[in-house]
């Protein structure tokens, strides 16, 4: 992504430009050459996204998912948003295969999440159930935040094909559903975190428990 401080909002909003510079990442991919995440600062970070409808025909799309898909596993992390990448469209995908204890995966409710795509992805809280962790973000180096979100979500989106879908989620898989939506409408983590439980990833280790209990009161938030 161009770090050229002359790009402008309506630059970065001009369907001619989005394609441009998908065009250009699905390229650099192409190389062999894993395109940057861009970091906090970035004024697509900010943006609301535009609604995917038909800035990108198919072969560039699915280039374009395939381009992210490798990003997120380098990085590597768990979902990706477009925004991410620079590029202000509604489009993410996601996936959590990664290996997990078994504490772990009992108090945080992190069941696997097979990859997927989403494309204008909605969310809404199904109950009134909440749960709060840390999470960290692939746009954000070097920090971890507890954040309070729903526990339990409805969602729409839709996928590469059009099709549309209905899907309710639970647990991590919520929380990474709202982590990866929350890009598209230009919110990052850190907005709705527990300020005073934020810390850098080398004394994140002193709490990377299951839990939160010993953060919050070593870190009393």
């Amino acid at each position: 992504m161009s770090q050229n401080p002359e790009f402008t909002e309506e630059d970065f909003l001009s369907p001619d430009w989005i394609r441009e510079e998908v065009t250009r990442l699905v390229q650099l991919h192409d190389s062999g050459t894993v395109p940057p995440i861009v970091q906090l600062g970035h004024p697509v970070l900010r943006m609301p996204a535009q609604e995917f409808t038909d800035q990108l025909d198919a072969p560039l799309l699915r280039a374009f998912l395939d381009t992210m898909k490798s990003v997120m596993h380098d990085a590597p992390g768990v979902g990706l948003a477009a925004p991410q990448l620079g590029i202000p469209l509604r489009i993410a995908v996601l996936e959590d295969m990664y290996p997990t204890n078994d504490d772990v995966a009992a108090v945080r409710e992190r069941m696997p999440l097979e990859y997927f795509e989403v494309l204008n992805p909605t969310y809404a809280a199904s109950s009134e159930r909440t749960a709060a962790f840390y999470e960290g973000c692939l746009s954000f180096n070097g920090y971890q935040g507890v954040v309070d979100r729903p526990a339990d979500i409805d969602t729409t989106y839709t996928d590469a094909d059009g099709l549309a879908h209905k899907r309710s989620f639970s647990g991590w898989q919520a929380r990474i559903f709202q982590h990866e939506t929350d890009h598209l409408d230009g919110t990052v983590y850190i907005d709705k975190a527990l300020t005073r439980s934020l810390c850098a990833s080398h004394e994140y280790v002193r709490w990377a428990n299951p839990g939160i209990e010993e953060a919050r009161t070593g870190l009393n938030f």
